[in-house]
């Protein structure tokens, strides 16, 4: 790309043809196009922002053999997503793993400024999540433990300062102290692989946890029908939700459900990929268990098909698929994906107005059928003002 150039597409919110002007990074210009537009024309919207990414293409972030090299291989492929920006994610693991998988994300930020750009922050999932089974998912039993501030401090200092979200359980007796610390620290606190009951919740949501990680996922396979954890969450609007609308992780009718409850201000959009994703179908080793990618695309832990680990499909099949789950049109579906997920991080948003960041995707839908999944194809992905995927006509 040039010091300045121009790109043509339907503006997500309008339909509208627009034409934006970049330089220095920004948008230097914005105007509608006289001649309409075309149905052959590209989407053009905010990049998205993807804030629980766990790895890709065989490598997780949570591991010993992470490299800079491999980070920046990762923060790579995100474009390809329509991904600008993604909080790499670090899961359940013994405190050495952790630390290394945070100096090395860092590392990589220090030595290329386009892993920096791409890395918005990084999210701590767990290892303060519970240990009963469902709602720990599949991280390791023998390192999930309750909170300890002192332990998260050298957390944030091997990141570089660079945790943005931490997700814990909120049933320790230490929750709602360290979310308390942690927020006023800056990082964004959310209940996450959780049993608590509704009053624990309510004590970690006085303390100034503001999110819920994948609501709907990691919980037990049978709820008493009420009160419980997910109703609780639910209820209470000073909690955004986080949710995994990959087609496998929650049923349609759950994803209606929320998202009318919760109202798609209050819901954000995540990929949850998994580092498996991006492999064929098949049966793989990994650092918390066996794990078995299905024709479906499901990865689940081996042997059995419903106890998911984590995700292959990127944050735009969730774009296509909450317009049909929840019955939303196109510029709420993105906003979800973009705008929304970056307020939650505290980033300002990107309306494509003059002086916003160049921080854009331009992509086709395809709707589902019953032969194929809904998606986003991804035709270009400017981060920065920089081409970092595609084609620009």
């Amino acid at each position: 790309m040039t010091a300045s150039t121009t790109i043509t597409g339907r503006h997500y919110r309008t339909g509208q043809g627009v034409e934006l002007r970049l330089s220095g990074g920004r948008i230097s210009d914005a105007r509608d196009l006289k001649s309409g537009a075309s149905a052959a024309m590209p989407w053009l919207a905010p990049g998205l922002v993807d804030v629980q990414s766990n790895g890709y293409g065989g490598q997780e972030f949570s591991s010993l053999e992470l490299t800079p090299e491999k980070v920046a291989d990762i923060a790579g492929h995100q474009a390809s997503f329509g991904v600008t920006q993604f909080c790499p994610t670090v899961t359940t693991a013994a405190r050495e793993t952790i630390e290394h998988a945070l100096r090395t994300i860092d590392a990589a930020c220090r030595r290329w400024a386009e892993v920096d750009y791409c890395v918005a922050g990084i999210h701590l999932e767990g290892p303060y999540i519970s240990t009963e089974e469902g709602p720990r998912g599949a991280h390791p039993l023998a390192h999930c433990r309750p909170p300890d501030w002192q332990e998260f401090e050298a957390f944030q200092s091997a990141a570089g300062g660079r945790i943005r979200i931490v997700t814990l359980a909120a049933e320790y007796a230490e929750s709602p102290d360290f979310i308390a610390r942690a927020t006023a620290s800056g990082v964004v606190t959310a209940i996450g692989h959780t049993s608590a009951n509704s009053a624990q919740i309510a004590a970690c949501v006085a303390a100034g946890a503001s999110l819920s990680t994948h609501l709907g996922n990691g919980a037990h396979r049978m709820l008493r029908r009420h009160p419980n954890y997910l109703w609780d969450q639910l209820a209470d609007d000073r909690l955004m939700a986080s949710l995994i609308v990959d087609g496998h992780h929650l049923p349609r009718e759950v994803v209606r459900t929320i998202v009318r409850a919760k109202t798609p201000e209050r819901c954000i959009l995540v990929s949850d990929l998994s580092g498996l994703a991006g492999l064929p179908p098949g049966r793989y080793a990994s650092e918390l268990c066996e794990l078995e990618i299905l024709p479906d695309g499901r990865l689940v832990i081996a042997g059995q098909d419903q106890l998911l680990a984590g995700a292959s499909e990127p944050i735009g099949t969730g774009v296509a698929n909450v317009m049909q789950f929840a019955e939303l049109d196109l510029a709420t579906a993105v906003e979800m994906a973009s705008n929304r997920p970056a307020q939650v991080i505290g980033r300002p948003p990107n309306r494509l107005a003059i002086g916003d960041p160049a921080d854009l995707t331009l992509f086709d839908l395809h709707p589902g059928t019953d032969s194929a999944r809904a998606r986003l194809g991804i035709r270009a992905t400017i981060a920065g003002g920089r081409l970092a995927f595609g084609e620009l006509a």
